[in-house]
């Protein structure tokens, strides 16, 4: 068995890595002429990293970024709402780890070129169209010039080319555009001073007035003691449609509803605009396909399940397909029996979670205290919303997206 794996992504390399130690046959075809530090921040859950743990490379990102201890939530105010503990220090077996994107996808790469062969990535093959027949897939590419590349056969292909993937555009021609939810987000990357446990994530406030989520990604600090900290703003504001990772911004574009936000724990502004570059997403997803896989093709992360990118559910849910997809072919013989296995298995479980995220991402807790305060401050948080119904709320989001806590 020959599998091409279309995207050199994050879930693409994972899958690499997982056929290999299964012992089957792979290749990635990879649309970048080369692998360069791009994106933000990405937080891996528990089970994300456990999968990273089977496949050997937990302990290389881990060595790079930082385990997270909790995610707090605050006001807009700066008010304190509620603490979840995660990862190793909410019980469970593995870490929850806060890295930067490129750090994840260098560990990633690299350790596919070690096992599969230098060779195993090709660079600068854009996936224009795949076909296939009675016996074989395949895919054709161009460079980034538009050249022809030399075309691929194999066993199956699977589609790792995210939300604009052409594999995905051949299984369902008439699918509809992602669909917006009026808000935009904003992501930069700044060295920082720590704030609170120097391993925390935090909440604040909701993207009705602004929304930020700011954690630490990098352990190595510089010599003022800072640490490169990710953060996100999001915002009520429709921005263009189609979702690109590199659309730069300028805090200008909505820096103006964070200027109170200068707590005794984070000055909000200020760490903004010490950002050199800032990026712009439109908060988008697609609802859930009827079907993954034609005969020898299917899908794969975003490309098979686009999400909101809430909730840190994206990366992991690719992860995790990359697990079952490798474990089904090892199982069977036959590739189209492997392929429904595999889309048996986790296009239910992915739907699940790309419906979840719409409303019970982890900061939902805010909007409740958001509306039954109307947004003034509060003397006493549990005169709002009790600790019993604060956990509720966290134990929601944990089942959503598949890491529930581990019993005590």
């Amino acid at each position: 068995m020959d599998v091409l794996v279309i995207g050199g992504g994050i879930g693409g390399l994972t899958l690499a890595l997982a056929l290999h130690q299964a012992n089957i046959a792979c290749r990635v075809y990879e649309s970048a002429a080369e692998l360069k530090e791009l994106g933000v921040g990405i937080n891996l859950l528990p089970h994300a990293v456990s999968q990273l743990a089977d496949l050997g490379v937990a302990d290389a990102l881990l060595a790079r970024g930082i385990e997270t201890r909790e995610v707090c939530f605050y006001t807009s105010h700066g008010q304190f709402v509620d603490r979840d503990l995660r990862g190793r220090f909410g019980g469970h077996a593995t870490p929850q780890i806060s890295a930067h994107r490129a750090d994840l996808h260098s560990v990633l790469a690299d350790a596919v070129r070690e096992r599969l062969g230098r060779e195993a990535i090709a660079l600068g093959h854009r996936c224009v169209s795949i076909h296939q027949d009675a016996r074989t897939v395949t895919a054709e590419f161009v460079d980034s010039a538009g050249n022809a590349r030399p075309a691929a056969s194999g066993t199956i292909a699977v589609g790792c080319d995210g939300i604009h993937s052409v594999v995905r555009r051949s299984l369902h021609p008439t699918e509809s555009e992602t669909q917006s939810y009026g808000t935009t987000q904003y992501r930069g990357v700044t060295m920082w001073r720590p704030f609170l446990t120097g391993a925390s994530m935090v909440y604040v406030g909701t993207y009705e007035t602004g929304k930020l989520v700011a954690y630490p990604i990098r352990n190595q600090a510089d010599d003022q003691g800072r640490r490169l900290t990710n953060w996100v703003i999001e915002i009520a504001k429709s921005g263009a449609q189609r979702p690109d990772w590199d659309r730069t911004a300028s805090a200008d574009a909505f820096i103006g509803a964070l200027e109170g936000w200068s707590f005794d724990w984070l000055d909000v502004p200020a760490m903004i605009r010490a950002a050199q570059t800032i990026l712009e997403y439109p908060v988008v997803d697609r609802d859930p396909l009827p079907f993954w896989t034609d005969r020898r093709i299917t899908l794969l992360g975003d490309a098979a399940h686009p999400m909101l990118p809430r909730g840190s559910n994206g990366a992991a849910q690719a992860m995790l397909d990359g697990q079952a997809l490798a474990k089904a072919l090892s199982a069977s013989d036959d590739p189209f029996a492997a392929l429904a296995a595999y889309e048996e298995e986790r296009r239910p479980a992915t739907s699940r979670v790309v419906l979840a995220n719409r409303d019970a991402y982890p900061d939902a807790i805010l909007r409740v205290v958001q509306e039954r305060t109307q947004g003034q401050p509060f003397a006493d948080i549990d005169d709002i919303i009790s600790p019993r119904e604060r956990e509720e709320w966290q134990a929601r989001y944990r089942t959503a997206a598949g890491f529930q806590k581990a019993a005590s």
